[in-house]
């Protein structure tokens, strides 16, 4: 993957600044079939041996060259990190330069978010970001520990149901709780932690978690009853759960997906 930015200082270096002939040099490669358009200012090098229809990119490697500061985040964070339930044929990814639409390639819709508005106030936009190599490219994703609390924020790109959250952080066998708890403090958010103070302390056993580490949250949650809505703002049939002060669908504190022991 390379961008046409990336291009022009690679023949800058060797001697070349003319714009035309860099133009020259990408039609001619694309023409040959050396190199794919995976949107305005974004190719694919075609190796050797391979047709450009039938070579497949890997998705996660076109989302780390869409932006400068691309960050793989939300479900598609859960998706590269492998803990996603069901993968899903969008990929999310956080730039502070979201110009225009999302773009489609090779069957997979590329949607740019901005970061949330706390973290750029604070100038914490890299906060708690991994990078990892992914044949050979830096690839950058949020951490466990942030998707975690990213997903409960915004359902909507999180996994668009409670279902496909939990059953997808459920297989997360160990949380940096200390981490978790700092970036909730950056949100700023005391419902979004409510909602990730009821997750832990519902798997509280399985992460092995102690009272003290929960009070940390509990301590932020909001001061009156609030939803734990569903993406879209809905709301379902709810249970209150007096210690987080969460209205939480009945669906999630029953683990309604799970089959029934006969």
């Amino acid at each position: 993957m390379f961008t046409g930015e990336e291009l022009a200082a690679f023949l800058a270096a060797n001697g070349s600044t003319n714009a035309s002939t860099r133009k020259s040099l990408l039609a001619h490669h694309k023409a040959a079939g050396h190199v794919i358009a995976a949107r305005r200012d974004l190719f694919v090098a075609v190796p050797p041996g391979f047709a450009p229809d039938g070579f497949a990119v890997d998705p996660f490697l076109v989302a780390a060259k869409a932006a400068g500061d691309a960050v793989v985040a939300y479900h598609a964070a859960l998706q590269l990190h492998g803990r996603a339930y069901s993968h899903t044929t969008e990929i999310i990814y956080l730039t502070e330069k979201v110009r225009g639409r999302a773009f489609k390639f090779q069957g997979t819709t590329y949607k740019p978010i901005a970061p949330p508005p706390a973290l750029v106030r604070a100038g914490a936009q890299d906060f708690s970001v991994a990078t990892l190599d992914r044949q050979g490219q830096s690839v950058r994703v949020t951490s466990l520990e942030r998707t975690l609390v990213d997903a409960l924020d915004r359902p909507d790109v999180g996994g668009g149901s409670w279902e496909e959250i939990w059953r997808s952080l459920e297989t997360i066998e160990f949380f940096d709780v200390d981490a978790v708890l700092a970036y909730c403090n950056l949100v700023g958010n005391a419902t979004t932690t409510a909602k990730v103070g009821f997750f832990l302390d519902q798997h509280r056993e399985s992460l092995m978690l102690n009272e003290p580490q929960l009070a940390a949250f509990r301590a932020q949650r909001p001061k009156s009853r609030h939803y734990m809505t569903l993406p879209g703002g809905r709301k379902e049939r709810g249970q209150l759960i007096k210690d987080w002060n969460l209205i939480v669908p009945t669906s999630v504190v029953e683990r309604a997906w799970e089959e029934p022991i006969s």
